[in-house]
């Protein structure tokens, strides 16, 4: 079966399981019927900066699936805040409409739902049209990240942009949200007024800790001038920056206890990180390679130091890592963001004891962060219906139900006999190996990826839940489908690994990494690994090989190692390797090996490029189609039922496209 309508499901708070987690909360002048928090996030579904149908469907979701509190991305409060070209603003008057539209839904599924007020300060990211325009900041002291040199603002530009903050506020009290959330995290402006590092003024905006502070208190009470004491009025803040130059605790407990003496915030939302330093931004969406809840340490020492409510955000995933959370009294409330676009029905699945139905967020970052940074809505690969609940959102019951099999048990196909099952078909799904999960069982067994197993987990559970039968062990062939004789079926049998026509001699020992992966012994000496991917496999394979003792060079065929993948994942992992010692070579495509030495070829100058003294190479060249039950499926004349090929079998992509390719075909069969 599929996740029950949340109209049909019965509510009971406070859970036995889960008690602190699911009693009530009081903020300000609300309640919040339990303590789990969707943070503000960039959905890249705000249009030139309105909200739209898209960004309402998506929070609906959430609210839907039990959220106590939705805090909604940020909206700029002044013309210079457009960090990037999707942001929402809340300048003018004209935004109130699709605001209001937003709370109006969302509170009708009993969530309640702030808005952030942002300034980006100098950690600008885009421009609207190419061009760079001038970005501000307390002092002309640049960001690291962006390599951005900023303009020391003017005062009366700084009180502008503080006025600008409690316009913003009004305009979203006015659509009938219960209040905003200040954006003082993660290095944006107002974390540049506090730290002595960024803001080297001498006037009244800086010279000590009373200036520094002076912006954001006297934004916070323009803010509450204008909205008055009933709406909420929260801050976010990074306790810690994690970075060189970065704000520190000594820093920011102190400003915190001086806010909540001043007596205008109820409640304060604790993260790590800054934008300003690549290490410092990993922290933003901490990767899989971050452990759980890292950040309640932080929560704990800003709860000493103030009265008011205090949340917290950092890798948070399951009901019972945040009622742990609670349990120690290290924050009253949970952000579980990447948790809820993994899973908007978890709120209601903890509530009710069903946690093995959990589609737990796996940290990939790969569909929800990484879609952000490249301009595209977000989403995840476990669950694509997130971001599109305009069209996936519902499942659309079969007109006819049918005999469908599925010939692939990866993650594509998982996810096709699942969708397909729950709209009614009756289906079978075919694996030829002894368990599902494809290359997801491989991915798991790179350093630091363990937990990238969850995947086949999650919608393996589906697939059984929604009473697909599995056959393992089994290879389809004509006499197969035949004897089965499906009305339909859905081809996701994968690729497997690329091996290019490269000159060889001597006794070369060439290895590919799935062969690693699997046990393979790799001889002593130094090991060159060829990565023509650029992705997680190279890097990976690198890490694990330089855990065994190996000296590994990794040649990879791009501008960097891990060039394909999310940054705050391509962070952690060349900084693992980087750690055990692997040597980088960008820039590289392979040639030969001769059993001494590997010759590539610097893909700019055509230059050879030589590395001696190697022992064997280890092949990362990407992967090649297994789609030879489509090609046989796909001729009328050998199978005259309906075929769609997914994933894989059809151009070698990633689980992302995969899943989603099963949800759109299952969806429409």
């Amino acid at each position: 079966m599929t996740d029950p309508s949340p109209s049909s499901e019965r509510w009971d708070s406070p859970s036995s399981m889960f008690p602190r987690l699911f009693e009530p909360l009081r903020i300000g002048s609300v309640t919040l019927r339990n303590r789990i928090v969707s943070s503000g996030h960039d959905t890249v579904m705000a249009v030139d900066g309105f909200v739209t149908d898209q960004l309402i469907a998506y929070q609906a979701a959430r609210a839907a699936g039990g959220v106590g509190l939705i805090v909604v991305q940020v909206a700029g409060v002044h013309e210079s805040a457009r960090y990037t070209s999707h942001v929402l603003m809340a300048t003018e008057d004209a935004c109130i409409p699709g605001y209001r539209r937003l709370a109006e839904t969302v509170h009708g599924h009993g969530s309640a739902i702030v808005g952030q007020i942002f300034h980006d300060g100098r950690e600008l990211m885009e421009s609207m049209d190419g061009t760079l325009p001038v970005a501000l900041a307390p002092s002309a002291v640049p960001n690291e990240r962006f390599h951005v040199m900023p303009r020391a603002m003017p005062i009366a530009l700084i009180e502008e942009i503080r006025d600008g903050y409690a316009s913003a506020a009004r305009r979203l009290r006015d659509a009938g949200l219960d209040g905003v959330e200040l954006v003082a995290s993660h290095g944006y402006l107002p974390a540049q007024f506090l730290n002595p590092r960024v803001n080297v003024r001498t006037d009244r905006y800086g010279g000590d800790a009373g200036g520094r502070l002076r912006f954001l208190r006297e934004t916070i009470t323009a803010i509450r001038t204008e909205i008055g004491r009933d709406p909420i009025l929260g801050l976010r803040i990074s306790v810690d920056e994690i970075t060189p130059e970065g704000l520190t605790p000594e820093d920011v407990l102190p400003a915190l206890a001086a806010l909540d003496a001043d007596g205008l915030i109820d409640y304060v939302s604790v993260v790590a990180g800054t934008s300003a330093t690549l290490a410092g931004s990993d922290h933003i969406v901490p990767p899989m390679t971050i452990p759980n809840a890292y950040t309640a340490p932080l929560a704990a020492r800003a709860k000493a130091v103030v009265t008011v409510p205090v949340m917290v955000a950092g890798r948070i995933n399951q009901p019972q890592e945040a009622e742990r959370v609670l349990e120690l009294g290290q924050a009253d409330a949970c952000v579980m963001t990447r948790a809820l676009i993994t899973d908007p029905l978890l709120p209601r699945k903890a509530a009710s004891g069903r946690t093995d139905q959990i589609r737990a967020c796996v940290g990939c970052n790969q569909a929800c962060i990484g879609h952000f940074h490249a301009g595209y809505p977000i989403s995840c690969i476990q669950y694509p219906e997130s971001g599109r609940e305009l069209r996936y959102g519902t499942r659309v019951p079969a007109r006819r139900p049918r005999d469908v099999m599925v010939v692939g048990g990866g993650p594509g196909g998982l996810k096709a006999a699942a969708v397909a099952a729950e709209r009614g078909h009756r289906v079978t799904l075919y694996e030829m190996a002894r368990r599902v999960g494809g290359q997801v069982l491989l991915a798991e067994r790179l350093p630091g990826r363990a937990e990238f197993g969850g995947v086949v987990t999650n919608l393996a559970g589906e697939a059984e839940r929604a009473g697909v039968r599995i056959v393992t062990g089994t290879t389809v062939d004509l006499d197969v489908v035949r004897r089965e004789a499906p009305d339909i079926v859905i081809v996701a049998t994968g690729a497997g690994p690329r091996r290019p026509a490269v000159e060889l001699s001597g006794d070369a020992v060439v290895l590919d990494a799935w062969e690693v992966l699997h046990g393979a012994a790799i001889p002593g000496g130094r090991t060159v690994i060829a990565d023509w991917r650029c992705d997680w496999i190279g890097l990976g394979v690198a890490e694990l090989a330089a855990g065994r003792g190996h000296r590994v060079t990794l040649g990879v065929d791009g501008y960097m190692a891990g060039q394909r993948i999310q940054q705050y994942v391509r962070d952690a992992m060349i900084e693992s390797a980087a750690r055990a010692g692997v040597e980088t070579v960008p820039l590289v495509r392979l040639f030969g090996y001769d059993g001494s030495a590997v010759f590539f070829q610097h893909v700019l100058t055509g230059e050879a490029v030589i590395v001696e003294d190697v022992a064997s190479l280890i092949l990362a060249q990407g992967h090649e189609p297994v789609d030879d039950v489509l090609t046989m499926l796909s001729d009328p004349d050998t199978f005259g039922g309906e075929v769609h090929g997914i994933g894989d079998c059809l151009a070698p992509r990633t689980v992302e496209e995969a899943v989603l390719e099963g949800l759109t075909v299952a969806s429409a069969i």
